[in-house]
C-alpha cells in the first residue's frame, strides 16, 4: 500500500521485534553451547523490551495521536528496507558473533528507516518522534555490543 499512517509503521516495527525475539528464543533452545544459548536468550529479551516500548506508545499517557495518525506517502513497498524481513526469517546462529551481527544489523537498519522517516516528516512532532526512535536504536546497538562483548569474555 502506498499510503500509510505512522501508527502502521509502529505496529509493524513492534511485530518485527516480536518475530526477532521468537527467532532468538527458538535458536537458544537449539544452541550447541550454554554460552550461545544465554546470549540468544539475552537478545530475545532485548527484542521483547523494544516491542513493549513501541506498544507502550499507544497507551503511555503521552499524546502521540497527532504523530501516529499522520499519513505518509511511500511509493516503494512498505516497510523498507526488505533486508529486515530477511533478518526476521532467521539465520544460522552458530556463534555469539553471528547473533550479535544479526541483532546489530537489524537495529542499524531500523535506525536508518527511522532517520529516513524523520527527514521526510511533514510536521515537527513527527520529526522528533522518529528522531527519538532512531536514537533509541543507536543506543540499543551500543548496549548489545557492550553486553555481548563482555559476555564472550566470560
Amino acid at each position: 500500500m502506498r499510503y500509510n499512517q505512522v501508527k502502521d509503521l509502529v505496529v509493524w516495527a513492534a511485530d518485527f521485534h516480536a518475530r526477532m525475539a521468537q527467532q532468538f528464543s527458538d535458536a537458544a533452545k537449539e544452541a550447541d553451547s550454554e554460552r550461545l544459548s544465554m546470549a540468544l536468550n539475552y537478545l530475545a529479551s532485548r527484542e521483547l523490551r523494544m516491542k513493549t516500548g513501541l506498544e507502550a506508545i499507544f497507551s503511555d499517557g503521552s499524546d502521540h495521536r497527532e504523530v501516529l495518525n499522520t499519513w505518509f506517502d511511500d511509493p516503494t513497498d512498505f516497510p523498507q528496507p526488505p533486508k529486515l524481513e530477511q533478518l526476521a526469517e532467521g539465520a544460522d546462529y552458530n556463534s555469539v558473533d553471528v547473533a550479535m551481527q544479526t541483532a546489530t544489523e537489524a537495529h542499524k537498519t531500523l535506525q536508518g528507516l527511522y532517520e529516513y522517516r524523520a527527514k521526510k516528516a511533514v510536521i515537527e512532532p513527527e520529526n522528533e518522534f522518529f528522531t527519538a526512535l532512531a536514537e533509541g536504536h543507536e543506543a540499543e546497538v551500543r548496549r548489545i555490543v557492550t553486553s555481548l562483548e563482555e559476555f564472550t569474555d566470560v
